[in-house]
């Protein structure tokens, strides 16, 4: 590991131990061997003068819910040195009543919560202090022997703590340790099985002390382990399986999960070794992350239920072995999986959950197999994982029971999703929380939409092959599909019957109908599988009032409402509802272009404001408002509808 320290950078914070200990911090958090996701924390001690214009003596320290790689300056809470030292010469304290003592002695009330570890980093007698979970440093505590190894490794250079739960018994225990302790003696402080602390009163020593000691533990991990190499791929799958274990793994949780399938070459080759079983369930890397993963995964064999129900069992076991009785269960449900000779699979609320998941079940793995190279995974004993993962602390988070978004965790796949109509659905559900697969044959579309939680992609909706693979790209990102929203289409220009071109006609019929029942054909087998599955058709005002002129567009759009009508009847079955949308004159997509719209207002003897609020209700139909309908119509509210077909036109003469 190298450092990353810049003079220049550091000059440019101006002396201010504040954005120093921003600046270490980032250095810190971009290394994800040091820290994953809110892991670690940081420090510094200093003064700031108080409204009465007093000096009070101030904990700089990391907050709750930042993560070291972009913390900023407000991440940082200021708690006072005097009520903190006093806390750590308290005989009992819950670490509730930690918190909120330590939130009674901030200097800023809107600050975020202190870390939980701020009594110790309080009690450390240097200015800057700098706290990591590096993998090598945990991976080699994990191993039989490990607290030797590290003595082999540092000699009398760090101070060894053995493991102790994180909170105020950890700094109380430390406090006892090293009441009468020469601190001078010392580069780091190591906690067995948790992680690492260094400190000084520069910036730089004491981050440069952390990037030392870490890579004395990686060197000694490639000088002493027997490493393994990277095996082949793993044989091809059949992805219907993962949509079946998706809705498995969201039945037992309870609400929706996303699912991805990791078969990179690290996690390919864990799946297939002949002991992974064992070794993969033997506990996690560092207890703080047992929040995220459970203590283990499950082991998926060829009985993928039998198997999941297997991990459901042992878990209440492991439940009612080691709770008080005034415990909330959590969900039984697994967070990730080793899916034998295939890799990974991972289970989250969320895009963001499944990121942290595979980052944290990565860094565990490669630790695992230093361990192993070591002598031996040997993780924290069961009794110590339970206290961390049923921590009164986030006991307290279940009770807030705050209500998700209404697709958290389901999949929507959107056609025609670059403009308009579709643009307006993809952003609709994204903001109630879904994951989704956004196509369109224009390419801009993978420029629109980058953020994570979209799967973006170029599709012509008339080829099955193309719509098939993507598909399958969107069932190993995410694991399966809910809500179809079959958009795409064309507006071909007006012509009569009699005089039309039979491109025309034939690319109406292509684009406008034959698509969608391409795309059904491609995703009804993972609806069948999909939690609370609908498909919405778009459809149009021309199904019930056609006008002249435009029979290519009304026969298309006709054909697929009848289309969706046969899909209700045909899918009922597999509790798959099928709804369409007549929307009318939405001038805010791309076939009502200028010149387009003024031809139409000129045909009707209208100015074009007259012509876009052409209704009963005298009120122009935008994109978003034909998705806020989509929406509705996807979720519960009409969770006992199928076979309808709803307007959204303001009121259309011809059609009531």
């Amino acid at each position: 590991m190298k450092s990353l320290w810049k003079d220049s950078d550091a000059r440019a914070c101006k002396g201010d131990p504040l954005t120093l200990r921003v600046y270490t911090s980032r250095l810190l958090g971009v290394e994800s061997s040091l820290v994953l996701h809110g892991g670690g924390n940081t420090s510094v001690k200093s003064t700031v003068t108080n409204i009465l214009g007093e000096t009070e003596d101030v904990l700089y320290i990391k907050g709750s819910g930042w993560d070291l790689a972009t913390i900023e300056n407000k991440g940082f809470a200021a708690v006072k040195m005097d009520a903190l030292k006093k806390m750590a010469q308290l005989e009992k304290m819950t670490d509730s009543e930690m918190v909120a003592a330590q939130r009674a002695a901030m200097i800023d009330p809107y600050a975020p919560n202190p870390s939980v570890e701020a009594i110790l980093h309080a009690i450390i007698p240097y200015k800057f202090v700098d706290h990591t979970h590096a993998d090598a440093v945990v991976a080699v505590t994990n191993t039989p022997h490990g607290e030797e190894r590290i003595k082999k490794i540092y000699g009398n250079k760090v101070f060894i703590v053995p493991y102790v739960m994180p909170g105020f018994i950890l700094a109380k225990k430390i406090y006892e340790m090293t009441r009468d302790l020469d601190w001078s003696k010392y580069e780091g402080m190591i906690l067995l099985h948790h992680g690492i602390f260094t400190f000084h009163d520069e910036a730089k020593v004491s981050y440069e002390r952390m990037i030392k000691l870490v890579t004395k533990a990686e060197n000694y991990i490639k000088k002493n382990a027997k490493l393994y190499k990277s095996k082949k791929r793993g044989p091809t799958i059949d992805l219907i399986d993962i949509a079946k274990i998706r809705k498995t793994v969201s039945q037992i949780r309870k609400k929706p999960v996303l699912t991805r399938w990791v078969d990179e070459p690290l996690q390919t080759s864990f799946a297939q070794l002949s002991n992974v079983a064992s070794i993969a369930t033997r506990g996690p890397l560092t207890p703080d992350h047992i929040i995220r993963t459970k203590q283990v995964p499950v082991i998926l064999n060829k009985n993928y239920d039998e198997d999941i129900e297997h991990f459901v069992q042992k878990y209440k076991r492991y439940f009612e072995r080691n709770t008080n009785g005034k415990l909330t269960p959590l969900d039984a449900a697994p967070r990730w999986a080793v899916w034998r000779d295939r890799g990974v699979l991972l289970f989250g609320g969320s895009v963001q959950d499944l990121q942290i998941l595979s980052d944290i079940t990565h860094h565990t793995i490669q630790a695992i197999l230093w361990a192993e190279g070591l002598g031996g995974w040997r993780a924290l004993p069961e009794r110590d994982l339970f206290e961390v993962e049923y921590w009164e602390l986030e006991q307290a988070k279940l009770k807030k029971n705050e209500k998700p978004l209404t697709f958290q965790g389901k999949v929507v796949l959107v056609t025609g999703a670059a403009s308009g109509i579709g643009r307006a659905c993809v952003e609709a559900f994204l903001k109630q929380g879904a994951a989704v697969v956004a196509l369109d044959i224009n390419t801009r579309v993978k420029n629109i939409f980058r953020q994570a939680n979209v799967l973006a992609m170029v599709c012509d909706v008339t080829v099955q092959k193309e719509i098939e693979k993507c598909v399958a790209e969107a069932i190993v990102k995410f694991g399966g599909l809910d809500v179809v929203v079959s958009n795409a289409g064309t507006f071909p220009a007006s012509e009569d019957i009699e005089n039309m071109n039979p491109q025309t006609w034939q690319k109406s019929m292509s684009v406008n109908l034959n698509s969608h029942q391409l795309l059904m054909k491609g995703t009804i087998p993972f609806l069948k599988l999909g939690l609370e599955p609908t498909i919405i058709l778009i459809a149009s005002k021309n199904v019930p009032a056609p006008g002249p002129g435009a029979s290519a567009y009304s026969v298309a759009k006709a054909g697929l409402t009848q289309l969706g009508r046969v899909a209700a009847l045909e899918l009922a079955k597999d509790g798959i509802r099928v709804n369409m949308v007549h929307p009318n004159q939405v001038f805010d997509t791309a076939i009502w272009t200028k010149d387009v719209l003024e031809k139409r207002a000129k045909h009707y003897g209208m100015s074009v404001e007259e012509y876009k609020t052409s209704n009963l209700l005298k009120t122009e139909i935008t994109s978003k408002d034909v998705a806020n309908l989509v929406c509705t119509m996807a979720g519960p509210t009409f969770s006992k509808t199928t076979g309808a077909q709803v307007p959204i036109d303001g009121g259309n003469e011809r059609v009531i």
